[in-house]
């Protein structure tokens, strides 16, 4: 009979770091998240799964809904749609659309995304609804963003305009932004557009309200938001060298503040955080034990090199354990999840990723699973001979 427990084994990764402490990012934003695309590290995490009102930010869901539908060639960028009075009955930012016009798809995504257009969000609604309707579109909107992963959110209309039960986590807002920037890089330029004068009708809103795409700090998105209820708030990203970094705040309480937390947090992104090579690929950073294999232990290595970021005032030895449920059967197929690499760098929250066998290992022979068993029994007489008699 085979025992199986949770097995860790404790490691001290040496990262040539300063010995001084980490500096966390301080934000007065009522949530916060930001991540590095590349290495996928989490640099800053507060409140990120708790559901908030997120105002207009919530378009990029409607934006993300009508991207696949280009894709899948349901819709096209000069295919035009009509505005129903529904549509037109919004006020806030709109692209001032009435009921007379019809209005191509690339200029309604553009009065998204530059106009935050909520009339506009309307007629991409309507066009993709399974039943006609805004609220049946956003129905979909939540199933898609669970498929996506996005647990904490749940929409009510397509524009963020204050609902019961409009709800994003501002980590959900960094997944989208995420998946929006890596699965269409063919629209995602659009975000960087900070003018867009639709027919001349509205020119008191025609600029984009980022405010960081007027800075010289690599910022090329995403969308700026803002109620009453959910105070001021900005999902954006910013590419410096081969670094991309999305972040999400939410809940600030001015424009002024939204700006200026916004560009703090690229700058402290940055400027704080190297990257350092945690594995290699072909390395084992431990040993796994195996039950009645071929041979008595299994290397564990990362799925690919493993690269991270790290403060740059941070502790030298990085903390790190490995973590499964073992002695593991045999046969064991090389590449095979069997494992998690733990890491915990200070000042940034714990960050896992799976951990693989490094070669193929068979079932033992007959000797090697008699001996196995035999040695279990041995044990068994030794730690409890009264129960043997």
């Amino acid at each position: 009979m085979m025992f199986s427990a949770l097995r860790s084994t404790t490691l001290a990764m040496g990262l040539a770091l300063l010995a001084l402490p980490a500096q966390a990012f301080d934000t007065t934003a009522r949530a916060a998240y930001v991540i590095d695309q590349k290495t996928g590290t989490v640099l800053l995490s507060k409140d990120a799964d708790q559901p908030l009102p997120p105002a207009s930010m919530s378009k990029l869901m409607t934006l993300y809904v009508a991207f696949e539908a280009l894709r899948d060639g349901r819709l096209t960028l000069d295919e035009t749609l009509p505005v129903s009075e529904h549509a037109m009955s919004y006020g806030g930012s709109t692209m001032f659309l009435n009921t007379q016009d019809r209005v191509r798809v690339e200029d309604l995504l553009r009065g998204i995304i530059v106009l935050s257009g909520n009339d506009a969000c309307v007629v991409i609604a309507e066009a993709l609804s399974p039943d006609g309707t805004e609220a049946g579109f956003a129905r979909f909107m939540t199933q898609r963003a669970q498929q996506m992963g996005m647990n904490n959110s749940n929409f009510a209309n397509s524009n963020g305009w204050p609902a019961a039960g409009h709800m994003m986590s501002v980590h959900d807002l960094a997944v989208l932004s995420d998946q929006l920037i890596t699965d269409f890089p063919e629209y995602y330029p659009l975000f960087a557009e900070e003018t867009f004068e639709f027919d001349g009708r509205a020119p008191s809103n025609a600029r984009n309200r980022n405010p960081l795409l007027k800075l010289d700090i690599g910022a090329d998105g995403l969308k700026t938001g803002h109620t009453q209820e959910a105070g001021y708030g900005l999902v954006g990203s910013a590419k410096q060298g081969d670094r991309r970094i999305v972040f999400v705040l939410s809940g600030l309480d001015s424009v002024g503040t939204r700006a200026e937390e916004a560009e703090a947090v690229v700058n402290w992104s940055f400027r704080n955080f190297i990257e350092r090579s945690v594995a290699k690929a072909e390395e084992p950073v431990a040993q796994a034990k195996l039950w009645m294999g071929a041979e008595k232990t299994v290397g564990l290595v990362p799925e690919d090199d493993l690269t991270l970021l790290f403060p740059v005032l941070g502790n030298k030895d990085i903390q790190a354990e490995v973590v499964y449920k073992g002695p593991i059967n045999a046969p064991v197929s090389k590449g095979q999840k069997l494992a998690e690499l733990v890491i915990k760098p200070e000042g940034l929250p714990e960050i896992r990723r799976p951990l693989v066998a490094d070669k193929d290992v068979p079932l033992g022979g007959f000797v090697v699973r008699m001996m196995t068993v035999g040695g279990i029994v041995l044990k068994d007489v030794i730690n409890n001979p009264l129960e043997q008699m």
